[in-house]
This record gives structure tokens, sequence and C-alpha cells, in this order.
């Protein structure tokens, strides 16, 4: 079936959403159409033109952001002097918040990736009234367990490449929270030590999560580097904003709120994330979600992934046709 064809946003803009933060958006397909927000992954990536090719253009009004301090959004967190204190869980969700209304939607699909998964099932929790139907894939939902797994559990798959990263922090720090002594040495007033982390943050995650040539390719990039390192170690290192202090996690255990929402999880079965049954254990908590498992494919769901995905917003759009004839 392919993506759909690429297009061109018909609207843009910078959203001041407080604390000195504007948030880049922008919107595309048809004007009048279901309306539907992407959520990118990271903490701390950005978005993409490609994202706009998993909606049928003539059926859905699709917004594209970049979260606080990622992609075009300002000040970005690869800036040492940027305020992270204000870049957190429910900042990105009262962000959601201000452009939904700034745009004037009542209610909209959330489609998110990796850590939009995460963001989109806590925003769906706690606003429901304003989410139609959830697309997530590479599904995660921010608990200690996952941050444990991602950075001390695969060591054992990975045990070179694991020995590199945790080299890389002070001795005492080696039996801690890596993601939160990384983030320490990523908010030094030295640059060379800030630059020295964020590439061994980046060359674990590369190591760790097989993704395509041009996702691995943009940690070459000096700028996004640091800003997506900072970003994902400021969030993994405090249980990601979440306010819990559960291993288990906030999302997961209350996956209930979610009854009454369409969800579709598209998933790799080679994801790492699956070692914690992660995926399995919110759709079965979740009786309103259809999981698709993808075999033989990772992180990145890949072609068949990207089918599911396409048959997702396909179906949700023509539900809602139904509804309005």
């Amino acid at each position: 079936m392919g993506l759909h064809p690429m297009i061109e946003p018909y609207d843009q803009g910078m959203l001041d959403v407080g604390d000195g933060n504007h948030v880049y958006w922008e919107t595309s397909g048809n004007p009048h159409g279901k309306p539907a927000v992407v959520l990118h992954g990271g903490p701390g990536s950005r978005t993409s033109p490609n994202l706009r090719r998993y909606f049928d253009p003539a059926a859905y009004r699709i917004v594209l952001l970049d979260q606080r301090g990622a992609g075009r959004s300002l000040p970005r967190a690869s800036d040492h002097a940027t305020d992270m204190s204000v870049n957190t869980t429910a900042h990105l969700m009262a962000d959601l918040e201000r452009l939904r209304v700034h745009l004037g939607i009542e209610r909209w699909l959330v489609w998110g990736v990796s850590w939009g998964s995460v963001l989109g099932l806590r925003y769906a929790q706690t606003h429901p009234g304003v989410v139609s139907e959830l697309v997530l894939t590479g599904v995660a939902t921010g608990s200690d367990a996952e941050v444990a797994l991602m950075t001390r559990g695969l060591g054992k798959i990975f045990p070179e490449a694991h020995e590199r990263f945790l080299a890389e922090l002070p001795a005492g720090e080696r039996d801690g929270n890596p993601a939160a002594a990384y983030n320490r040495l990523l908010e030094s007033p030295d640059a060379e030590v800030r630059e020295r982390a964020a590439r061994a943050w980046t060359d674990w995650e590369t190591a760790t999560i097989p993704a395509p040539p041009g996702s691995v390719a943009r940690f070459e990039d000096p700028e996004f580097r640091m800003g997506f390192a900072r970003t994902v170690t400021h969030y993994w290192g405090n249980d990601h904003f979440l306010g819990d202090g559960n291993d288990e996690g906030v999302v997961l255990r209350e996956a209930p709120r979610l009854k009454g929402i369409p969800g579709t999880l598209v998933q790799g079965s080679l994801d790492f994330g699956n070692l914690l049954g992660i995926v399995w254990r919110l759709h079965h908590a979740w009786p309103d979600s259809e999981l698709v498992i993808v075999d033989e494919a990772g992180h990145d769901a890949g072609e068949v992934g990207d089918e599911a995905l396409l048959a997702a917003t396909d179906k949700y759009a023509r539900a809602e046709a139904r509804r309005e004839d």
C-alpha cells in the first residue's frame, strides 16, 4: 500500500506557551478534515515531514509540532542556557492543550511514536474528553522498569557497548541511575564534558536500538545530539516527571482510564521493551485497544508496521465519516 504522498503544510507558526518557550506547529491535509496530532519520540527528538504521510490528506487535518526544546521550537535544549526545569511531561501536555485551543479543535486523534506514545497515553488519561482515538507505535509507558532495562538490563545483551557507556561516568556514579548521572554531566558548565557525555549517550542508543540509517545519522549533528541527549536524560533521570515513584509506572497502572477511547498499538516483536511485557499488559488493561504485533521487527516496525498504522488511521477516518452521515 505504501505511505501517502508527501504534502506541504498549509499553515504553520510559533505558539507562545509561556516560560519563555515558543513551540513550532504546522497543519497540513484537509483544513476541514478529522483533526489528528502527531507526537514525536525522544524525548527531545523532532517532528518529520514523513509523519504527515501516515494520514489520508483528503480525510485528515494533520497537526505536527516540535515539543519544547526540540526541533524548531525555542529555546533549544542544545543551548546550555535553556532552563530545563520548565520542560516536563505536565508542561508538554499543557502545550498540547494550548495548541488545540489555538487551532480551534474540539477533539483530535493522537498519534505517537516511542516517547510520543508515553506522552499520548498520559495525555489521554488526564484529558479523555479531547482525545478521539490513539494510534501508537514503538510503545512505551515511561516506567522506572523500562528506564532500568534500557540503561542497565540491555548491558547483558550488549556487554562491550555497555562497558563503554558506563566508563564515561565518574567511578562513584556507575552503580546508580545512569540516566541521572549522564544528565548531571550534560548540565556541566564545561562544554567538553557535555559533548563527551552527549556522544557517549547517543552511541549507547545507537548500539541498542536498531534504526533506519537516517535516524542514526541525525546523531552526527552536534546540535541535535546535544539537545536530544540532554532532554532524554532529563526525563529518564526524573521518572519522566510522572510523579509516581512506583516501578510499574502510573501510565500502565491507570490504563483502565482509557476505557471508551479506541486505540491501535503497533509493535515490533523484537522491540526490547517487550522484554517487560509492557505492550501486552497495556492492551489487556485497555479494553478498547487493538494490538498488532509485527514479526521480526524492532522498535521501528518497518514497512509492515507502516501498513498497520495506515490501516488504523484509515479505519478511524471511515468511522468518523459514518458518524457524520
